[in-house]
């Protein structure tokens, strides 16, 4: 059985410079580059029908493509980290659109997701790496930020039950409109307004 979630794809450019990042920090085991993305929604393991049910809720987003921006490295686990990753720079786009799935999946008696929405890109996870290591390898690295990337689809991705980090594989994917076409749509009922006065 697939486990599900929804995820933003990263763009070459942004992967190329998230790659430039692996090395250096003992214990770690590197994501591999073409795995790269950023969750939306842990969904989980989930029956066909469930599955479908979650597809056809999806497709009914409408939302304008947005930029999204790198920017710093962290890790997770304070006392004992068990990943770094690049963080995503605030973006209230990226919230509204967590915020919807995270609607659509409650609508479907989806298990909610305890942890605290952090957008972010896992680059390692880590295996008995030392604190201090991490925390070098963290402030060498601090300054690190992508160029803004413009994001015009979310996904609907399936990774195998694994030991973590891939490979995932994108079962359905759903186009974010144009700002042009996204305001448009909201501009004809306006319109038709006007004209009924």
């Amino acid at each position: 059985m697939p486990r599900l979630f929804t995820a933003l794809e990263i763009p070459r450019d942004a992967a190329l410079s998230l790659s430039l990042l692996r090395g250096g920090l003992p214990g770690a085991r590197w994501i591999d580059v073409e795995n790269y993305h950023i969750t939306l929604r842990f969904i989980g393991d989930v029956e066909g029908h469930v599955a479908d049910e979650v597809a056809n809720a999806l497709d009914r987003i409408r939302r304008p493509e947005f930029t999204l921006q790198l920017s710093g490295v962290n890790a997770f686990g304070s006392k004992k980290p068990h990943s770094v990753f690049a963080a995503v720079s605030p973006s209230p786009d990226i919230q509204a659109l967590h915020a919807e799935i995270e609607r659509i999946c409650q609508r479907l008696m989806l298990p909610a997701d305890p942890r605290k929405f952090t957008p972010h890109v896992t680059l390692a996870r880590l295996r008995n790496a030392r604190n201090e290591e991490v925390a070098h390898y963290l402030a060498s690295r601090g300054n690190f930020s992508t160029m803004p990337f413009t994001i015009g689809r979310f996904v609907l991705m399936s990774s195998r039950d694994s030991v973590g980090g891939g490979p995932y594989i994108v079962e359905e994917a759903w186009p974010l409109e144009s700002a042009r076409t996204y305001q448009k749509r909201f501009e004809r009922p306006l319109e038709a307004l006007r004209t009924i006065r």
